[in-house]
């Protein structure tokens, strides 16, 4: 209609080409603009007059929102629309009514909750139907604040929000019902209770409501009162509740038992915090559950059952108690202090017990493997319980000294030994990498370096050796371990049996252009003295043509090394002697002194025991042990008169022509006489005899490069050369035997105080 007018009357006034709105706002029309050819404005004026409210707008409003909120807070269908209600906080908020509004709408969600606690909450009902009656109040509580703040949101967005002082609307809401209804000591007090008797249900084994007592204990923390009403109970009771349970069960049951039952208390916590109670009483409630379960009670489970465990040999309960033990301040070092004793103790039977020595190595080998997969499977590996168990080794080995040292040489020697067919070369290598981590405990090196010197020389003169890269193996892992000093003897055994062969074959050439070759065919071990154990040497009474050939190789050897000695040591000797029986030709593998024996025969039919100790000049014992293989063994080449497994002064000896034996060359074993008590001593103090040269040898080579010396630093640096234990006493000793022997003199005014006498 207006741009008709303005076709019909171009001369109109220019007031006719504007466009009012409502709100004061003034726009010039497109063709005003285009008429006048004048740039675009946007012209903005005020109002005149400010427009105001009906006198009773303010109270009829709020009368409307009154309803409304009685609506939802009744459950009740709303009169009015929401977006109608929305604009009129919108008109109210304009026109500088919020304070009041603000104020009338906390007074009349406080009243509600008066109300609601006396009608809901103070009923006399039981303790679960209280709960669940909460519950309702809460959820509704926040169904309705919802609502309200929804409608009122005008409010909460500009009034609320410019007034830092003053709480939301949602947030209101939660201090009406924390202050009105939670913080009622009642309500609380009924409520804490029914959510505790809850969980002691479920602890129990009974099943509750889980979804109610999460949305409860939600309630208590977005209130935030959750910690000093809920928490506080919550743990107070949990730590009387396993105080009690712990000392019930550890009377009650067995440790492995108990280890399953705290492993599912655990569990079943955890599990809690994830579906109801509230994450910040996690860590508070677990270490509550392993201080009653645990911690006070670590002494009285590893004595019960640590032992138990591991004879047992329980991987499972282990590694439970490992990764329990774990959890509490102080158990991993508890346990580690009763695994080092556990160690001690029986590794201290195994060698403490001489009724055990037969089998003391093997026991040790398997209780070191059997502790090393205890640390490695259920240990986790830890180094601490790795060095632990070092040191508990070290410890209860050298109790008793000397003597494991002894027999680990003793061991060394029957794996290593000819006729061991109980394991495979990797098997063999395998259990020598075992022995070593068992010789490293030993302190007393030096013993076991005598005694396998003593087996070595054996299995190597003997030819009963299994392996020769067995041998060199072994002699490599002693000389990565000691060091080249410790082997060098060994080796040089080994360098003379190498030795002795490229001997053998220059004699041989030899022989064979002398004018009398013998028809008896002579091998001869050379040993060089200061390598092998000491012999005693027996002079035995040898055939004359074996006397001869003795001659004809001293001869030889002694042309081409020219100021050296020969020493035969015939109990060392062995032979292969060709006989005929009635079933045939056989060859009899036999020792020297069997050979002797043997030889007589060809001289008559019968001899008694003296005629051959008088014939081939044996000793008694030898004598008797030899007669005893020949003639009461598996090979009865002899017959002894009367029958009989000992051999006495009185017995005869005939030759047994009616032999029979299924091979045709045959090894016929000297009877071993058992190590005697004396052997062993005599190899013992030997050791003992060079560890008191390495001790002089040690104090001349220290003070004559320290040239003076206190007697406390010398013990100090004596201890860090010498390989071997020793007391100072006997350092004491060998310092002043020295002293006595003018190698070093006491100073004349400090008696601690040496001189090394040059």
């Amino acid at each position: 209609m207006m741009a008709e007018d303005i076709r019909q009357d171009k001369k109109g006034n220019f007031s006719a080409l504007m466009e009012h709105n409502s709100n004061g706002v003034t726009r010039t029309s497109a063709l005003a603009a285009s008429k006048t050819g004048a740039s675009k404005k946007l012209v903005i004026k005020n109002f005149k007059d400010k427009p105001k409210l009906s006198e009773n707008y303010t109270e009829d409003t709020w009368l409307k929102l009154c309803d409304a909120v009685g609506a939802i807070q009744n459950s009740t269908s709303i009169k009015y629309n929401l977006e109608e209600l929305y604009q009129a906080v919108e008109n109210l908020c304009s026109y500088k009514v919020s304070p009041t509004l603000y104020r009338q709408l906390r007074q009349l969600c406080e009243d509600h909750k008066w109300s609601l606690l006396n009608m809901e909450l103070t009923e006399s009902v039981d303790s679960l139907s209280f709960l669940k009656r909460m519950n309702r109040c809460w959820q509704d509580h926040c169904r309705q604040t919802i609502m309200i703040r929804s409608i009122f949101l005008f409010l909460d967005r500009t009034y609320v929000l410019q007034n830092s002082l003053l709480p939301s609307i949602w947030d209101t809401g939660l201090e009406l019902f924390r202050t009105h209804i939670v913080s009622d000591s009642g309500v609380q007090k009924r409520t804490v209770d029914g959510i505790l008797e809850q969980i002691e249900l479920e602890r129990s084994g009974e099943t509750v409501d889980r979804s109610l007592l999460r949305s409860l204990l939600g309630m208590l923390s977005d209130l935030q009162v959750y910690k000093e009403s809920f928490e506080e109970r919550f743990l107070v009771e949990t730590n009387r509740l396993y105080a009690a349970e712990g000392q019930r069960l550890m009377q009650e049951r067995d440790v492995p038992e108990y280890l399953h039952h705290v492993a599912r208390r655990l569990e079943e916590e955890n599990d809690r915090v994830i579906s109801y109670l509230d994450q910040s009483t996690q860590k508070p409630l677990v270490y509550c559950v392993e201080k009653q379960l645990l911690g006070e009670h670590m002494t009285s489970i590893l004595q019960k059952g640590l032992t138990v465990l591991l004879d047992g040999n329980r991987v499972t309960e282990l590694t439970l108690l490992y990764q329990l033990f774990s959890k509490v301040k102080g158990g991993l070092h508890t346990l580690l202090q009763f695994w080092r004793d556990y160690i001690k103790v029986f590794g201290g039977e195994i060698v403490g017990t001489p009724e055990k020595d037969k089998d003391m190595v093997q026991e040790l080998l398997d209780f070191k493997d059997k502790m090393d997969n205890v640390v490695h499977t259920c240990f986790a590996r830890n180094e601490s319980f790795i060095n632990a168990m070092k040191e508990a080794f070290e410890a209860f080995i050298n109790k008793r000294p000397n003597k494991p040292a002894e027999l680990i040489a003793k061991y060394v020697d029957s794996k290593l030994r000819a006729g061991n067919k109980e394991a495979t070369e990797e098997e063999l290598e395998r259990i020598l990498d075992k022995i070593m981590i068992i010789f490293r405990f030993i302190h007393g090196k030096d013993v076991f370096e005598a005694f396998y010197k003593k087996d070595l020389a054996k299995r190597l003169l003997v030819g009963k050796s299994a392996s020769v890269d067995a041998e060199k193996s072994m002699l490599s892992k002693l000389k990565h371990e000691c060091g080249a000093a410790f082997t060098s003897k060994l080796e040089g055994m080994f360098k003379d049996m190498e030795l002795s062969k490229d001997i053998m074959i220059h004699f041989k050439q030899y022989t064979q252009n002398q004018s009398e070759p013998s028809n008896i065919e002579l091998t001869v071990n050379i040993l060089t003295m200061g390598y092998w154990p000491s012999y005693t040497p027996m002079e035995v009474h040898l055939p004359a043509e074996m006397v001869k050939l003795q001659e004809v190789f001293k001869v030889f050897y002694l042309g081409k090394h020219s100021g050296r000695k020969l020493q035969w040591q015939p109990t060392l000797g062995h032979a292969v002697l060709k006989t005929e029986f009635k079933e045939g030709k056989k060859e009899l593998q036999v020792s020297l002194f069997q050979t002797l024996v043997l030889l007589m025969f060809n001289e008559g039919e019968e001899f008694s025991v003296e005629e051959i100790r008088t014939a081939t000049g044996i000793e008694e014992g030898e004598l008797k042990r030899t007669l005893q293989s020949l003639a009461c063994g598996k090979a009865r080449v002899l017959n002894k008169n009367p029958r009989g497994k000992d051999v006495e002064d009185g017995d005869r000896f005939n030759f047994n022509k009616d032999f029979k034996h299924k091979l045709f060359r045959i090894k016929i074993n000297q009877i071993q006489m058992k190590e005697t008590v004396e052997e062993q001593v005599s190899t013992t103090e030997r050791v003992f005899q060079d560890r008191q040269y390495q001790i002089d040898a040690a104090v001349v080579r220290i003070m004559k490069m320290r040239k003076t010396l206190s007697h406390n630093l010398l013990v100090s640096e004596l201890y860090n050369q010498l390989k071997f234990p020793v007391k100072p006493g006997d350092l004491k000793k060998r310092i002043e035997s020295l002293i006595d022997r003018d190698y070093m003199e006491r100073d004349k005014d400090t008696p601690t105080q040496y001189h090394y006498v040059a």
